[in-house]
């Protein structure tokens, strides 16, 4: 049976390895959520590193594969472990590129950890579109312990001055955690909002690296 570690800090995590348990049934998923160090590792690269480093050491070598379910960690430190790690396989999530060409406003969510690292800064360039960030630290916590509503999200938007219509706006969830947001945000927003996040780019290399194709390994 292939053997999958799902790493993270927060919910994001949970959700993940549910969506690539349903989607791969045959997959054996283990998932290493550090409750514990959430507020160290979604403060800073290093203590990231560093804890995620610590947690996963039962398993270098010994599973598939390691997903690192953690923008900021993914962006910051997926080379080193691959280096540090060569008889292992990493993949992480990527800040999910919108189409270049579309005329509409990009709004991420995200943390500000991330929006301090030199890689959040290029891929803002990349983009080449009109964008806002929206630092939502406070609401990575309420939605681990499922204390979030839709009235803070109605709230939050309203003093960034985000139009509820949705036909000029796209958003990028730059925190796995906020995928547990996409049916508030098109409840409170609109149904049309295109929401663009980093499961199914992950799932899709995830079969790559692995070889998986029409549900099955390919020998």
């Amino acid at each position: 049976m292939i053997k999958i570690v799902v790493f993270d800090c927060t919910y994001g995590g949970e959700l993940f390895a549910d969506q690539l348990k349903q989607e791969y049934p045959f997959i054996e998923i283990i998932r290493v959520i550090d409750w514990r160090n959430s507020n160290e590792i979604m403060s800073s690269p290093r203590m990231a590193r560093k804890c995620a480093a610590k947690a996963l050491e039962p398993y270098i070598g010994k599973v598939d594969l390691i997903i690192l379910a953690n923008h900021l960690l993914s962006i910051t430190s997926l080379k080193y472990f691959r280096q540090k790690y060569n008889n292992q396989k990493f993949i992480g999530f990527n800040l999910k590129k919108p189409d270049t060409f579309a005329d509409r406003e990009i709004i991420i969510l995200t943390t500000k950890a991330i929006t301090r690292t030199i890689n959040y800064h290029y891929f803002i360039m990349r983009i080449k579109r009109k964008t806002r960030t929206l630092i939502l630290d406070h609401w990575v916590n309420k939605i681990d312990e499922g204390a979030f509503h839709a009235a803070e999200l109605r709230a939050e938007f309203n003093k960034y001055n985000v139009s509820s219509s949705g036909k000029t706006t796209e958003l990028i969830l730059a925190n796995s955690v906020f995928n547990d947001l996409k049916p508030i945000l098109k409840e409170c927003y609109s149904r049309n909002l295109k929401i663009h996040d980093s499961f199914s780019d992950a799932i899709r290399e995830t079969c790559k690296v692995l070889g998986i194709r029409g549900g099955a390994k390919r020998r």
